[in-house]
């Protein structure tokens, strides 16, 4: 049994479009202690050149509910920016919006677990799932 207090969470991004780690996007991390209740910012961080977080803090005790929120759109406009200056327009590299500006993932946590929430990402869909 184990004995934490709290759950804890990482997360990454791998941009399966270019098939690398997604670098340099802001993830903020919240958490309420009901199914309803009000959402509490804990921190924000942004990814290393691994698509990685590694410093999001633990939700405090009594935590139900988690939300990871990435900022993608920053992410996919220099990606955009780049991918012009090398190669003919894309679908995914043209002028207008991003069709994905953010991703907000809302998981049920319980104390002493670790949740490792990777988001597989592309300029037109996303993926989620419960790593290890």
């Amino acid at each position: 049994m184990s004995t934490q207090t709290t759950a804890s969470v990482s997360t990454h991004i791998l941009d399966t479009s270019a098939g690398r780690p997604a670098a340099g996007v802001p993830v903020r991390l919240s958490a309420r202690s009901t199914d309803q209740g009000p959402w509490t910012e804990l921190g924000a961080s942004a990814t290393d050149a691994d698509g990685r977080c590694k410093d999001l803090p633990a939700p405090p005790e009594g935590t139900t509910r988690v939300r990871l929120e990435f900022g993608t759109e920053a992410y996919f406009l220099t990606r955009r920016a780049e991918a012009q200056q090398d190669v003919p327009a894309h679908r995914d590299s043209g002028p207008g919006p991003v069709f994905f500006p953010e991703v907000a993932i809302v998981f049920a946590v319980s104390a002493g677990e670790h949740y490792h929430v990777p988001l597989l990402l592309n300029p037109f869909g996303y993926s989620v799932y419960r790593g290890s």
